[in-house]
């Protein structure tokens, strides 16, 4: 078993090799809690839910933190508006994230850490930084000083002078150096406070992290992750803090996902284009974003389209009615032969080495779907030829390889459900919207099919030309004709 990961601090994939023997210890970045969760978040969440599954998958113990910044200035300024307190808003917030990560069916992460229940160990991290010499005091300010950190800018790989002429530096005569960064803010009027050895305020967004995570997971864990706009600076300046307090490595892994676009454009509320988990769940199941998302590889951009969903809620409907079919076969086979080749026989077999080859590859999700979807039109063929009654060698290869297939969907979330109940369900709402029932339909499909056989081709027209009166659009393949229904 080796699984190779992108490592964003050495910019190449790399072997996991976790501290402990057959245990990760992964810390990911969670939510600012002012707001509802959009689909960004839900990459998020639905990326580190995939890696926690697919190691647990293959056998290794998780212990998964994630945080909750739930003190912030985007929290404060937000309560200020709303005329409530910062803590009131920060659990609504949270609650609501819970809501949206159940729907999504997202696995709880084993700590779930929140920044206001950890002020003593942020004060203890930053006295260890000022002991150091890395940290100092100013006006009841803390700062970090960037410039006694040697490695500072190995993430994102930018030296400090490059940092500064690209950033937007506030004039503060408190630094020493324009790029140091807050440890600990002193208190101003009606905002929250806590007491501190530099007297009342509240501490800096980046030393939260790095506070519960050497709580949890100690000085140095396996893999930290989160997205792309994390780089820089929170993750730059975790590095500089934890290892400037301990000087030792920080997290042997850096694991970050693309960004998510709407129609090639940044999501934003201003171009009336942001999407809440909750909007999108509104019109599409909870397992159709989940397709979608993995269908690109984690470290991608992600474009949400119309196009992009329906194709994925095609492509669950394909699963679960080529599941629902292996479930509807007989009970026992015969001793006949089997009709299965040696080919495809060796490509069902193959199918757990193949998917697992796929994640293995820093977590390949679409190349695992590929395989996935390989096999669906693998096991259709083979239906198609089965005889009345098949072999018991065949049936047990299907049911075996259907088992095997719901396993491996399950590490991304997916076929979580009854096949048999989804496909009942799909077709109900198909057919609420015409007037024909699917007996009828299946009826004039077969009619029309052996109109073509015997080359009648008039009364093949006819029954195509009856059923898109009622909305019925036929689609000849290899595979054989299917139907939906015409918006």
């Amino acid at each position: 078993m080796s699984i190779r990961i992108y490592n964003t601090l050495s910019r190449r994939k790399e072997i996991l090799q976790p501290l402990e023997e057959g245990h990760v210890k992964l810390y990911v970045c969670g939510i600012t809690s002012y707001d509802y969760c959009h689909i960004g978040h839900a990459r998020s969440a639905l990326v580190f839910d995939m890696v926690v599954r697919y190691l647990r998958h293959r056998g290794y113990k998780v212990t998964f933190v994630r945080n909750f910044t739930d003190i912030d200035d985007k929290i404060i300024n937000r309560a200020n508006e709303q005329g409530i307190d910062s803590a009131s808003l920060a659990l609504r917030f949270i609650n609501e994230f819970y809501t949206d990560m159940d729907a999504l069916g997202t696995l709880r992460p084993d700590l779930e850490p929140k920044a206001t229940e950890h002020i003593p160990e942020m004060i203890g991290l930053i006295e260890d930084l000022i002991d150091k010499g890395m940290a100092y005091p100013a006006d009841g300010d803390v700062y970090f000083r960037v410039e006694r950190f040697v490695g500072y800018g190995q993430l994102s790989g930018r030296g400090l002078a490059d940092m500064q002429a690209g950033a937007r530096v506030e004039v503060n005569d408190k630094k020493e150096h324009p790029m140091d960064f807050v440890l600990w803010k002193a208190a101003k009027p009606g905002e929250p406070k806590w007491p501190s050895p530099w007297g009342e305020g509240r501490p800096g967004w980046h030393i939260e992290c790095s506070a519960m995570s050497r709580k949890y997971l100690g000085e140095t864990f396996d893999i930290h992750g989160g997205g792309k706009d994390l780089v820089f600076p929170h993750h730059e300046n975790e590095i500089a803090q934890s290892c400037g307090a301990s000087g030792k490595p920080f997290a042997n892994l850096w694991m970050h996902h693309g960004f998510v676009t709407i129609k090639e454009e940044k999501m934003s509320k201003s171009l009336g284009n942001f999407l809440t988990i909750r909007d999108v769940l509104k019109q599409y199941e909870p397992e159709v974003l989940r397709l979608f998302i993995f269908s690109t590889q984690y470290r991608n951009p992600l474009d949400f389209t119309e196009t992009a969903l329906h194709d994925a809620r095609a492509g669950l409907e394909r699963m679960y009615e080529c599941l629902a079919q292996v479930e509807d076969l007989p009970a026992e086979g015969t001793e006949g032969a089997s009709v299965i080749t040696d080919k495809d026989r060796t490509a069902l077999a193959s199918l757990v080495d193949r998917f697992h080859q796929a994640m293995d590859n820093d977590f390949n999700t679409a190349q695992a779907l590929a395989h996935l979807f390989d096999t669906v039109k693998l096991l259709n063929k083979v239906l198609r030829t089965l005889p009345e009654r098949p072999a018991a060698a065949d049936l047990n290869l299907l049911r075996t390889t259907a088992a095997e297939f719901r396993e491996l969907a399950g590490v991304l979330g997916l076929v979580q459900r009854n096949p048999a109940e989804v496909v009942a369900g799909n077709r109900a709402k198909i057919l609420a919207g015409i007037d024909l029932d699917e007996e009828t339909i299946n009826g004039l499909i077969t009619k029309r099919n052996q109109a073509r056989a015997a080359k009648d081709w008039s009364t093949s027209d006819e029954v195509r030309d009856y059923l898109l009166e009622h909305r019925i659009v036929l689609k000849d393949s290899p595979e054989g004709t299917t139907w939906e229904v015409k918006k």
